[in-house]
């Protein structure tokens, strides 16, 4: 990898850190980067996931504040995403690669879709809290906190976007402390993935990409919790929307 391709990395470490942080889908911007860089789909994903972990857990002390009082959200959901994030790297190992080639792309249109999405699945979660009957689901909150673990461990794209659908659809805490939230769920889904790869795949590991990523991501998470709130959501969600796109056709044209 050239000097300049490994600061392209790095930026985009950055880049996903604090979308992470904030909204939650910066897979949308490394995991398409790396393809574009020719790093094969895999080695991207298991990769990338690795780098993204110090940029999750920075994100996730940032935002401490706002995770004061929820130590029985946290004991009750923390489970389900450790669960869900073992069941979803495991998947990543044993299916066959090129079933993991030929789902990538529908994948990130997913991701690319809720991203689109976003303001919307927001306006739908603000009608939902403002419903009493929708403030004591924990056991759908369970379920779907396990589910998201699982796509967050296979792949992760958009999966702090499905956590805050979950969460602000079937809560009634305001939408910064289910963040908060969010992102220590996020960070352990990543965490147990990353362990999962470590013990059972290193040699998919690219660790020169895992470094540069984790450079990146760790400035992006501090970024994202301090004024990355401050950024544009329209300019974040386009730039997402493009690189997504961008990714979606060079796998389709050139597999």
């Amino acid at each position: 990898m050239s000097v300049g391709e490994a600061l392209v990395v790095v930026l985009a470490g950055v880049g996903a850190g604090t979308i992470n942080t904030i909204v939650g889908s910066g897979t949308l911007i490394t995991f398409p980067t790396l393809l574009l860089l020719g790093v094969p789909p895999v080695t991207a994903n298991i990769s990338n996931n690795l780098g993204l972990v110090p940029g999750s857990l920075t994100g996730a002390v940032g935002y401490r504040r706002e995770l004061r009082g929820m130590g029985a959200e946290l004991r009750r959901y923390v489970p389900m995403s450790f669960l869900g994030g073992a069941v979803g790297a495991v998947l990543l190992l044993v299916l066959d690669p090129d079933l993991f080639r030929t789902i990538v792309p529908v994948l990130i249109l997913v991701g690319i879709v809720l991203v689109a999405a976003g303001p919307r699945i927001g306006s739908w979660t603000a009608r939902r809290r403002g419903d009493a009957g929708a403030t004591d689901h924990r056991g759908l909150m369970q379920g779907g906190v396990l589910g998201a673990g699982v796509y967050g461990g296979y792949f992760g794209a958009a999966q702090g976007i499905i956590l805050m659908g979950i969460l602000g659809a079937l809560s009634g805490e305001s939408l910064q402390r289910l963040n908060g939230l969010k992102n220590v769920l996020a960070t352990v889904v990543n965490a147990v993935a990353a362990v999962v790869f470590l013990l059972v795949a290193p040699g998919r590991i690219d660790w020169s990409v895992v470094l540069l990523i984790a450079v990146g991501s760790t400035l992006g998470g501090a970024l994202g919790a301090t004024v990355g709130r401050r950024l544009p959501s329209p300019v974040l969600r386009g730039f997402i929307i493009v690189v997504g796109l961008v990714a979606v056709g060079r796998l389709v044209l050139y597999p």
